[in-house]
């Protein structure tokens, strides 16, 4: 399966809308999208769409927070599946990352 981003600037966040499966494959196209982005702006990246997620996915979102961190910016993730939102939590980075799975369908 592919992965498909589509970026949209809402106020001051740009809001990344991922669909698709972010494995080894399709990781480095969501890291070369999302990195350079949080280290100039707030970014909220949707994740309703994600049918899977591996680790090389979750190391993605780890290298973000840390460039976000470093540059005083926030990462947030909404619209979590219960399947993907379970690797967050086995791994502990439920506890570092924002997450909000309450929030689905967010593509205005």
């Amino acid at each position: 399966m592919d992965l498909a981003i589509r970026e949209q600037v809402i106020g001051e966040q740009l809001h990344l809308y991922v669909s698709g499966e972010v494995d080894t494959y399709t990781a480095p196209k969501l890291k070369e999208v999302l990195h350079p982005a949080i280290s100039e702006q707030d970014v909220v990246v949707h994740l309703d769409e994600v049918e899977y997620m591996d680790s090389t996915g979750l190391g993605v979102f780890v290298g973000a927070l840390k460039i976000a961190t470093r540059n005083e910016k926030e990462l947030s993730l909404v619209g979590v599946t219960d399947r993907v939102n379970r690797l967050f939590e086995l791994t502990g980075l439920h506890k570092l990352l924002s997450i909000n799975s309450n929030v689905r369908g967010g593509t205005q």
